[in-house]
């Protein structure tokens, strides 16, 4: 059943009241219960109570309910176009917009890939498309790609591409040509676009699928150092420090990178950084199960890595939290840990089990949270995000944090069920957006 009430998708002329609804709105730092009247898009009024209220107004009782900022993904993987079997455009927005999401960013690894204008005004065509048969769905971003070759030595034709209005600059993978990351930060200097980047040196992780550490001797799997990740952010670092374009670090999965990061900001340098929400949930000792839902890239990292990386959200060190939504086929998943592509599915699964296992538990607060996917995901794509006040528009998401659900294939929007989670019961389920 879709987790989004179409009464409550507001692109009709329709007037909603939620009444003493826990208001979180990380943008004044607040976290209150209060009335929410919305008016045909539009916050009309918050107070402790409403009482002057308009004639044919749908009303609702959110006594256990959260409503805050509509989250923001800045980074998950299309399947459309070229791999349709695993997503199409169509079960990707509906599985954002069941997981609570109003903006989702995808990133230029399709198939033809982001490199040029045409692939961008295809994707909005599918968008469109996809629009056409649901009463409303997230607001789409598309990454450009940075290169344009198998090998991503040859750059992509930057300013074309800004043209065509996408969001910012990345590719899928790891670049290893430090040349042409200098040469993409100079260009990008008057674009005023976000380069993203995620740091892994191949030479040094090999064929490591696990992060190396006491468990990956124990289990058996190849070890992927630390340093694969560290020494690319510790490079990627001295050159922005040199052309100080704004950049952003993608997939922090290390407490060692969480320190050069929180070094690098403190020398003032211009850049943002996120983690995962998996790797936020689960260290190495999970992969004891060799679940191939947990084969990821970067990989999960070792219990002091999680720890470190739950304190750089907290303080603001890692701004955002991303969902990295890759999704792939039954066939592609069921094979042996070590041959299965890396990536899980996360749209709907991320704001119950973030929720369920940090804030029910007392670690994060409902604010530290909300802020890191929402309102700061969106400052890293340099967009802004409405309030919760009157005069904004209602760009919203609707909680229930005691609302459960199981995670079967039948109640997933997505096309692909390729995570660890699959069958498992969830505390927390989103019931309604305006975007």
């Amino acid at each position: 059943m879709l987790a989004v009430h179409c009464s409550l998708i507001t692109d009709k002329m329709t007037t909603e009241l939620l009444q003493q609804v826990r208001v979180i709105n990380p943008v004044t730092n607040t976290d209150l219960v209060a009335d929410v009247l919305i008016e045909d898009g539009y916050i009309k009024s918050v107070a402790d109570k409403i009482s002057e209220i308009p004639k044919n107004t749908s009303t609702r009782d959110c006594k256990s309910l959260v409503l805050g900022p509509g989250l923001v993904d800045l980074y998950s993987h299309s399947g459309e176009p070229g791999f349709e079997e695993r997503e199409t455009f169509t079960s990707m927005m509906k599985a954002a917009a069941a997981g609570g999401f109003t903006r989702i960013s995808i990133l230029p690894d399709t198939s033809p890939s982001v490199d040029n204008p045409a692939v961008v005004a295809q994707l909005k065509q599918l968008y469109q498309q996809a629009n056409s048969n649901s009463s409303c769905l997230p607001l789409l971003n598309i990454w450009g790609a940075i290169t344009k070759d198998v090998k991503g030595e040859k750059m992509t034709e930057l300013a074309d591409l800004k043209n065509a209005g996408i969001i910012g600059f990345a590719d899928g993978d790891a670049l290893s040509n430090l040349a042409l990351v200098r040469r993409v930060l100079e260009y990008l200097q008057p674009l005023r676009k976000t380069a993203a980047f995620w740091c892994c040196d191949r030479n040094i992780s090999a064929d490591g699928i696990m992060r190396e550490g006491a468990n990956s001797i124990q289990w058996g799997l190849p070890g992927n150092p630390v340093t694969s990740e560290t020494s690319a952010i510790a490079a990627l670092l001295e050159l922005v420090s040199n052309t100080f374009t704004p950049t952003h670090i993608m997939r922090v999965s290390t407490a060692r990178s969480v320190e050069l990061i929180e070094d690098a900001k403190a020398k003032g340098l211009p850049i943002t950084a996120s983690t995962t929400w998996m790797h936020l949930l689960l260290d190495t000792s999970a992969l004891k199960s060799y679940h191939t839902g947990l084969r990821l890239e970067p990989p999960l990292g070792n219990p002091e890595d999680m720890m470190a990386l739950r304190r750089g959200v907290k303080e603001g060190i890692l701004e955002a939290i991303a969902v990295d939504h890759s999704p792939f086929t039954y066939e592609e998943k069921t094979v042996a840990f070590a041959q299965a592509p890396p990536g899980a599915i996360g749209l709907e699964l991320a704001l119950p089990l973030l929720w369920q296992n940090l804030v029910e538990t007392g670690e994060f607060s409902a604010l530290e949270l909300w802020k890191a996917l929402s309102t700061n995901p969106a400052e890293c794509l340099k967009q802004s995000q409405s309030q919760i006040a009157a005069g904004e528009k209602a760009e919203l998401t609707l909680f229930n944090p005691q609302e459960t659900w199981k995670a079967e294939s039948k109640n997933l929007h997505s096309l692909s069920s390729n995570t660890f989670w699959l069958g498992a019961e969830l505390k927390g389920k989103v019931v309604g957006i305006w975007c």
